[in-house]
């Protein structure tokens, strides 16, 4: 069909930029007929962007199909502004036919606008005009009367009416500036309306680069200075938990790192603190930022523990204002509060912290501050920044449709907002466990010493805000340092450690050299330690417990044959649990173990000459190792590396949540092996 193709084809383009519209912000529509099944008539409709759908990867299936008489006889029967809600509710009666997405709070302003194709979008320069204090006049001055000024009001019907008698007044206009909001832009064809959304964000665009002050922000202040790369990086991975741990006070959150230039320098300038407490403007990015970010007020290279200090004060700041702000506005109709804690932290000299109940929400609310940052540098550096009052922030964010909206979000996945780092998962068993924590909601880096393998693994996931591969050997202390550091720069901190990284060398005592004994404890036992200890940093400074699991084996309990150095340094990481279950449980974090019998199929180990050495210790064929181990279990079943990631998650998804220092045999039942 050829309008739909064409209006995602729009919508895409328009949605592939940023700085033209944020991430699922913004809609478009398009008119035109379709057959009426019922009477067979022509029945003109509108397809427009549903609620809660993105631009740049819409499909025809986000698209929600409105039948045009319908929604514009709810003109009509419009009860005023005090009814918005009801409207929207109005707006499933005006669908023509089944399936379709929802229809969304700003379907009444491509529906009444009297022009078959409409853009509504967000962009940084026009958001910048729709935000100066003199926006109304900025406007008639760049665009003459192509372009007129529509003084902000909530998205809902009644802006559609407004924007309705805009454009009927207006017949040379192209579009309009919506004061505090965005531009709504509108064409004869598909071609001639993204035409004109262009025009007026390039047009927007050129008149600040031209006309606008060099310096919006102010001067450079002095001890606000980036700091160079790789200490900012340091300083930052060892931040990042603290940071996190605040702002999960109420509900356990994923951090997202952004050190740009943007960024930096926004935060070394001297009007950082008075534009960052007026807060953004645009409803979908304060709905993601919170009214205002959380900003430390310290020199970049102040000691550690005094930033730490000063973010836990400026956190229970934060914490106190959002509480008397929620007071200020809040009536009995009001949806409960949230939560208090911040969605944006700012460290001048460092980077932005962005927080979110996932990585992508967390990512995302990072670039909406970035486009603000934007807003900002252009609306000063024409005007002055002046956002939308308090008080409409509080009515958006705190809006009964906005909590529909978040009550029709699917249930969280039972370790979503945890942040895990799974060693030796580039194949066999650390893969197996990497794929069930990822699929059941956790953040997962996919650390391994073959670095291929470890992004190979990492790709099957999912995207980066899925997964992330590290590259780790863990018997290096700087190397496992600089694992724990990658994984909390890219998801803010650290919940879940798996242990897992291993190998095995088979030999008789008197052929086991020094060389095979010292690897295979280095890998095992010393890896551990190294791997836990760095994991252990971040949880306690996180402050929010954790889970550290230990992947050993039967043979930690089980002398088998010519298996000294294996065994040994297995029970080595058995007593490890133990030790650290007692001295880290204080702290809210359980360290637990998983006893596998030989995993054959699937795994790293066997396949590396280990299963070649075992078949000929017990005289079988090496393709038959594995029903060889089945067969003397319990329950003659061939454990593979999904048994173990089952265990694993049984251990760390809330079940067992007073369970520490347990092995959990994943063993078929090896009555030599029993615990006792």
């Amino acid at each position: 069909m050829g309008t739909v193709d064409d209006l995602v084809g729009r919508s895409n383009r328009l949605g592939a930029d940023p700085g033209t519209t944020n991430y699922a912000g913004g809609n478009t529509s398009a008119s035109g007929e379709l057959v009426d099944p019922v009477t067979g008539a022509p029945a003109e409709v509108l397809w427009v962007k549903g609620s809660g759908g993105d631009l740049g990867t819409l499909t025809a299936a986000g698209l929600a199909v409105l039948r045009l008489d319908r929604v514009r006889a709810l003109v009509d029967v419009y009860p005023g502004v005090e009814h918005e809600d009801a409207m929207v509710a109005a707006f499933d009666h005006c669908l023509f036919g089944r399936g379709g997405a929802a229809p969304s709070i700003d379907t009444a302003m491509h529906a009444l606008v009297d022009v078959a194709h409409v853009d509504h979008l967000h962009p940084d320069a026009g958001i910048a005009l729709a935000t100066a204090a003199d926006g109304e006049t900025l406007t008639a001055e760049i665009f003459g009367d192509r372009v007129v000024w529509v003084p902000w009001r909530r998205p809902g019907f009644q802006l559609g009416l407004d924007i309705r008698d805009v454009q009927r007044a207006n017949p040379q206009a192209i579009g309009c500036i919506l004061g505090g909001h965005g531009i709504t832009a509108w064409g004869a064809t598909s071609e001639e309306c993204e035409a004109n959304s262009l025009t007026i964000i390039r047009t927007a665009e050129a008149h600040i680069a031209e006309h606008g002050s060099a310096e919006p922000f102010g001067a450079v202040v002095p001890g606000r200075e980036p700091l160079p790369e790789a200490e900012r990086r340091a300083r930052a991975a060892a931040l990042a938990p603290v940071i996190r741990g605040l702002a999960s006070t109420d509900r356990r959150m994923v951090g997202h790192f952004t050190d740009s230039e943007a960024v930096l320098d926004f935060m070394a300038r001297e009007k950082l603190a008075p534009l960052a407490a007026l807060g953004t403007s645009c409803p979908d990015h304060f709905l993601r930022t919170k009214v205002s970010p959380m900003v430390l007020d310290l020199p970049a290279a102040a000691p550690l523990e005094e930033v730490v200090d000063r973010l836990h004060a400026l956190h229970a700041d934060y914490r106190r204002d959002y509480a008397a702000y929620y007071a200020r506005h809040a009536t009995a109709d009001s949806p409960a509060i949230r939560g208090a804690d911040p969605a944006i932290v700012l460290v001048p000299g460092v980077g932005m912290f962005s927080f979110g109940t996932d990585q992508q929400t967390a990512r995302v609310a990072g670039e909406f501050y970035v486009n603000a940052i934007t807003v900002m540098r252009g609306a000063e550096a024409l005007s002055r920044y002046a956002p939308i009052e308090e008080s409409e922030k509080f009515r958006i964010e705190y809006w009964a449709l906005e909590e529909a909206k978040l009550a029709r979000r699917p249930k969280p996945k039972p370790l979503a907002g945890r942040i895990a780092i799974v060693t030796g998962a580039g194949s066999g068993i650390g893969r197996a466990i990497a794929q069930r924590l990822a699929a059941e909601g956790a953040c997962v880096a996919v650390a391994d010493l073959d670095g291929e393998a470890a992004s190979r693994v990492a790709g099957e996931l999912g995207s980066a805000d899925v997964a992330i591969a590290v590259t780790a050997d863990v018997t290096a202390a700087d190397a496992v340092q600089s694992a724990v550091e990658a994984t909390v720069l890219a998801f803010g901190g650290l919940d879940l450690v798996v242990n897992n990284a291993g190998l095995s060398i088979s030999k008789p005592l008197l052929e086991t050299t020094e060389r095979d004994w010292d690897l295979q404890h280095d890998v095992m036992a010393k890896g551990s330690f190294l791997v836990s200890r760095a994991a252990a940093r971040v949880m306690l400074a996180q402050d929010l417990g954790g889970d550290i699991v230990y992947i050993s084996s039967k043979n930690a309990v089980f002398a088998g044959p010519n298996n000294l150095a294996y065994g040994a340094a297995k029970a080595d990481q058995a007593h490890q649990v133990r030790l650290l279950a007692a001295e880290l449980g204080p702290h809210g974090i359980r360290v637990n173990g998983v006893n596998p019998d030989g995993v054959v199929r699937g795994s790293g180990i066997f396949a590396g000459g280990w299963g070649a050495e075992r078949a000929k210790v017990y005289g079988v064929p090496e393709e038959d190792l594995g029903a060889f181990y089945a067969q003397r279990t319990l329950l003659k079943r061939e454990v593979l590396p999904e048994h173990v990631a089952n265990a694993v998650f049984a251990l760390t998804a809330g079940e067992l949540s007073h369970t520490t220092g347990l092995h959990v045999p994943v063993d078929a039942g090896v009555a030599a092996a029993f615990l006792r």
